[in-house]
This record gives structure tokens, C-alpha cells and sequence, in this order.
């Protein structure tokens, strides 16, 4: 086999998903956009498939990206836990984690204010589901993470992130008795949890007719019209879905800062401050989240 997957490459593939994009994970990597590119082309030529394409302004994975992208995650996860192993230590890298939801809005904020306030740390990004962020913290693997709704007692809790119920343009809830359909992150999840209350407290039946892992996926099933989604959007609606304001609106999430045993309360609180502006109630719609 002639054809090998660098760790330099698999890092910038890893981070275009982590930062939400070429620029961004160019700037967290301190590379230029063409480098970055270059990495991902080395890939494809690597697997001899396409990883990404174009998607409006912007781009997204194929199917096969996403496919290299969790097979990235667990190379990176070796390559650096057996340097680990052997001593090596990289004190000067903050990683911080955070579900799906407000990452796009929310982190790119966080990196640029830890950044100003610590520079010098690199900061790298986790996206991941709740439980395993808190595993991550517990394990030393993350240092700070964005929990939401957490009842650990050490969180500094930040502010709510305000809920919208999204669907397709010109969707219409069911006549009564017939449940509302829902879309929905694979259980348990917060904000699954949050949609299913909401409806029941005001006797509303419902049932989940579709479920993803990603956040992607459940755009992509909103935007067919099985169903509607409660989701979390700091006010910026999703391309191709509309808010609803039929059905009763939800009770925010409580956002926290969760970080490592060990990790200097100074760079807790610089990272709790950065986030408080974003979570003010000028900055937040009445359908964000």
C-alpha cells in the first residue's frame, strides 16, 4: 500500500469540522486557507474519494468525509495518547468542548477572547455529545467544556440559550389528537428531552418520527417536512428551515462552563466572561437558541 493518511492533514480535516469551516480551522491551526486545502486534496488523494464539497457559500462534507472524519478523530486520539505515553506534553494546548448546538456561534467568540486574555495557550475544539464531554473533563482529555443543563456543582453557569421550534417552510402542526411529529438528537439529549416537555405540559401528544446523531442530520430531516425540531440557534435561522411559532414555546437551557480538575480558575473565568455577552438578552431573539 502506497498511499498513507498524515497526521498533519487528518489534524486540518478535524479542525474544518471542529472551527466550521476552511478559514476558521486555518486560524486555529495558524496555517493559511490554501495550506489547509492543500491538506484536504492530500487526503482525497489518499482515499480516492471526494471529502468535501461545495454547499452555497460555504462547503460540507460527503458522506465519505463524514466516514473519514470519526476514523480522523480516533487517529489523532491514538497518535496523541502514545506520545503521552511517553512523556510528551503539549501544556500550551486548551481544548474545549461543546455539543453542536451553539458551537458555530459560540466558540470562535471563546477561542478569540482566550486568546487575548491567555495567549499562551493554542486552542483546539471538541465536538461532541454532552455525556462524553463530561467523560472528557472527568479524564483530563478536555479542559473546558459547555454543558447545558449540568448539575455539577464545580459548573459556572453563564447564561440560557433561548430554544426555537424550526421547521419547513409551510409546514402545519396536526389536528388534535393527532401527535405532533418531532425530529430529534439521539437520546439522551437535552434539548430532546426539553421538546418532548414542552408539548406534554400542555397535554399536546408527540412523537419522534426521526432521530440523528448530528445536527446536520436533523436539518436535513426538518427540511423534508417529517416533522419539527427545538433547537438552539442564538437567533440565526438554519438554511431551509423557518421558525414555527405554533406550537407553545419552550424554556431556555441553562448554559454552564464545565473544566478539568486542575485547570487554573483564572482561565475558567476569563472563558464564563467571554461567554456571558454572547447569552445577554439584546443578543438574543425571541426564536434563538
Amino acid at each position: 500500500m502506497n498511499k498513507n493518511l498524515d497526521i498533519a492533514p487528518l489534524r486540518s480535516f478535524v479542525a474544518i469540522a471542529d472551527c466550521g469551516g476552511f478559514q476558521r480551522a486555518a486560524t486555529h491551526l495558524h496555517l493559511t486557507q490554501g495550506a489547509v486545502s492543500q491538506h484536504v486534496r492530500k487526503l482525497e488523494d489518499a482515499v480516492g474519494r471526494q471529502l468535501v464539497q461545495r454547499h452555497g457559500r460555504g462547503s460540507r462534507f460527503t458522506p465519505d468525509g463524514d466516514e473519514l472524519l470519526a476514523v480522523a478523530r480516533q487517529i489523532l486520539d491514538l497518535h496523541d495518547n502514545a506520545l503521552r505515553g511517553f512523556g510528551v506534553r503539549s501544556e500550551d494546548i486548551l481544548t474545549i468542548g461543546s455539543t453542536e448546538h451553539g458551537a458555530a456561534q459560540l466558540l470562535p467568540a471563546l477561542a478569540s477572547a482566550l486568546g487575548r486574555a491567555a495567549p499562551q495557550f493554542s486552542v483546539r475544539f471538541r465536538i461532541d455529545r454532552g455525556g462524553a464531554l463530561r467523560d472528557g473533563l472527568a479524564r483530563r482529555r478536555i479542559d473546558l467544556a459547555l454543558l447545558l443543563n449540568s448539575d455539577d456543582p464545580s459548573a459556572i453557569q453563564v447564561g440560557d440559550l433561548e430554544l426555537t421550534w424550526y421547521s419547513a417552510p409551510g409546514w402545519q402542526p396536526p389536528p388534535r389528537p393527532d401527535p405532533v411529529p418531532i425530529v430529534a438528537f439521539d437520546s439522551p439529549c437535552a434539548l430532546r428531552s426539553r421538546a418532548l416537555e414542552t408539548l406534554s405540559e400542555v397535554d399536546l401528544p408527540a412523537s419522534i418520527r426521526a432521530e440523528a446523531p448530528q445536527l446536520g442530520g436533523v436539518h436535513a430531516a426538518v427540511a423534508t417536512g417529517v416533522g419539527v425540531a427545538l433547537l438552539a440557534t442564538l437567533g440565526r435561522t438554519p438554511e431551509g428551515l423557518v421558525p414555527c411559532f405554533d406550537l407553545p414555546a419552550a424554556k431556555p437551557l441553562r448554559l454552564s462552563v464545565g473544566a478539568r480538575p486542575g485547570l487554573p480558575a483564572a482561565t475558567v473565568k476569563t472563558a464564563a466572561d467571554a461567554l456571558r455577552p454572547l447569552l445577554a438578552p439584546p443578543l438574543r431573539l425571541a426564536a434563538g437558541a
